[in-house]
């Protein structure tokens, strides 16, 4: 079974990509969202060249050629697109096979645990605990992240105090008994991240995701050491060299690979067994309504070393609506992994009618 076509729709954050083979079977996947029409002129120019006439099944060998055969471009683009051709590929199997792809790769769908994810900092903190508080009533969350420092902050918070206020104003509306989790988005050096990270510790905060500046890792290693709860990171890592050395030096307690950053899942769940060897958990950046958050539930709801819930925004985002029925609901605390064949989800024809299409078809 051969790739005779690909092509890319593509409007706002998102590109969606429809694989098609020789005999007329079809998947779906996306490209990582964000200067996704960037990201869909890489996979036409630079990928699909690689692609068309090659087995549609074989996809770990295909990605690792594909990736080859750029060499000379290494580095979040060209995985970005390669994810839109990869977690397709994985979709047009699941049919094939009339399997999910959770099933296709060990695991068994149910409803999985997610935790509310905000991405806020303009908010007050006062706000920021009510809306939470709500939630939790709400939807049954069990556990919560919120936003810490400011982005690539150089130790400065979004206003004076405000870490201090939330972190705690938080934990006391949503009880002791929900998970409280923090981001740093690249925020801290060392000394003022393990600073920040007692406090956290003090109010029972377990994660701590990239409290300094991603590519700093001998930086983030310090940290986790200095601290108890879980130092977490690697959203934004595509080369696996890196991921071996991040986890080599115990830089992270636990890894969260990008399915749509590193390439696809079938490299998400390559990081996930390098951390599984080291004794790590698994917690996948999905930090978006997108397909990124269904392909994380189905990495999660197979692999050994999953963490214990799915990231799972809680922010209103118009981009990724009436993009896939049928649409993920939290219902106490989980959200269910699709069991339909493929990825479970049907693309919405209104959508794609309005996106910028683009093919490539083998000759």
């Amino acid at each position: 079974m051969k790739i005779q076509q690909i092509e890319t729709y593509s409007q706002n954050n998102l590109s969606l990509v429809r694989v098609t083979t020789d005999d007329g079977s079809t998947g779906w996947g996306q490209i990582a969202p964000f200067n996704a029409d960037i990201s869909a002129i890489v996979l036409h120019r630079q990928i699909s060249a690689q692609a068309l006439g090659q087995n549609a099944f074989e996809i770990s060998s295909l990605v690792d050629r594909i990736l080859e055969s750029t060499y000379k471009f290494p580095g979040s683009y060209i995985c970005r697109a390669l994810t839109g051709l990869e977690t397709a590929l994985w979709d047009l199997r699941g049919k094939i096979e009339e399997k999910s792809v959770c099933e296709l790769i060990g695991g068994t769908p149910g409803p999985f645990p997610v935790y509310g994810s905000s991405m806020r900092r303009d908010i007050q903190p006062k706000d920021e605990a009510e809306r939470l508080m709500r939630l939790r009533d709400q939807y049954g969350y069990q556990a919560f992240k919120i936003r810490v420092g400011s982005v690539c902050g150089h130790d400065q918070d979004q206003w004076e105090g405000r870490t201090e206020t939330l972190v705690p104003t938080v934990r006391q509306a949503i009880g002791q008994n929900i998970a409280l989790l923090v981001d740093g988005n690249s925020c801290y050096t060392p000394r003022k991240a393990i600073q920040v990270g007692q406090m956290l510790e003090d109010n029972q905060v377990c994660h701590f995701e990239e409290p300094c500046p991603y590519w700093e890792l001998e930086w983030t290693a310090e940290v986790a050491a200095a601290l108890n709860l879980d130092v977490a990171g690697g959203e934004q890592d595509c080369w696996l060299p890196v991921w071996r050395r991040m986890i080599d030096i115990d830089a992270v307690d636990v890894v969260q690979p990008d399915i749509c950053y590193v390439g696809g899942l079938d490299r998400a769940m390559r990081v996930a067994k390098m951390a599984q060897a080291k004794g790590k958990l698994c917690v996948p950046h999905s930090a978006n309504l997108s397909l990124v958050t269904i392909f994380s539930l189905h990495l999660m709801g197979a692999i050994e070393n999953a963490g214990n819930y799915v990231e799972f925004s809680i922010e209103p985002t118009s981009w990724t609506k009436k993009l896939f029925t049928p649409a993920l609901t939290v219902i106490d605390g989980k959200v269910q992994i699709p069991s339909a064949p493929g990825w479970g989800i049907e693309i919405q024809p209104d959508w794609l009618e309005s996106a910028n299409h683009q093919l490539s078809t083998a000759s």
